[in-house]
């Protein structure tokens, strides 16, 4: 494996009382397509989280390069609001908000950059759909636009499939992979299938008992 990308060295993490994570201890590869799997509770997307800073840890220490290119987020589709009347050009947008001075008219290049990134996914024609408009697939595909946007070398995704069809999941899925193979970025992805973990990678993270751990999935990368 590439030299580490992420490093977690005795990482706790609580809420409360409640010790979720402890003693992590990781060394995230560069360019790895890794998920993050595991029992429900078992504290998947605390570990996701965590290592983008979202959330404090109980002590430890996380080490990533995120202060001189932050990573590109995928939230849950259910954290966005779907009333909130923005067009898909516009989600892919705040993807470049550290890049930008608000409110004014985005720069030339920063529109032809959001217009490639609607394209790499397939999307730009459907840039001026509200979110609400959109299918499930679709809107993965525009929170994954706005993630790339920025030009992230990590893209961490908190169960990017758990609410698509299997058409959608295996769509996305792709483009998760291609990312990946053809240009070079660190996957992180909360995901709960086991099965199909094995057929996309090599390595997995596995998390159980507040302990997490790099396997080997035995997968075909196919």
């Amino acid at each position: 494996m590439s030299d580490p990308i992420i490093c977690c060295r005795d990482v706790c993490v609580a809420y409360g009382r409640n010790e979720v994570l402890h003693q992590v201890n990781l060394e995230i590869p560069r360019g790895v397509f890794l998920p993050f799997t595991g029992p429900n509770g078992a504290g998947k997307t605390t570990l996701l989280r965590a290592i983008l800073g979202l959330i404090p840890i109980r002590h430890g220490k996380i080490i990533t390069p995120f202060r001189q290119k932050p990573a590109g987020y995928v939230p849950q589709q259910r954290v966005i609001d779907p009333l909130y009347p923005v067009s898909a050009r516009q989600i892919v947008a705040m993807g470049l908000h550290r890049q930008l001075r608000w409110p004014g008219p985005l720069p030339h290049s920063r529109r032809t950059a959001i217009d490639a990134a609607l394209e790499q996914f397939g999307m730009l024609e459907h840039a001026s759909k509200t979110f609400r408009e959109l299918s499930g697939g679709m809107k993965q595909k525009i929170l994954l636009a706005r993630a790339f946007v920025a030009g992230a070398d990590v893209i961490a995704l908190d169960e990017p499939t758990s609410e698509l069809d299997e058409s959608a999941e295996t769509e996305v899925l792709n483009h998760l992979l291609r990312l990946n193979r053809e240009m070079g970025k660190t996957i992180l992805m909360v995901h709960h299938d086991l099965d199909q973990v094995a057929r996309l990678t090599n390595t997995m993270c596995r998390i159980r008992h507040g302990k997490a751990e790099l396997i080997e999935t035995g997968g075909s990368h196919a």
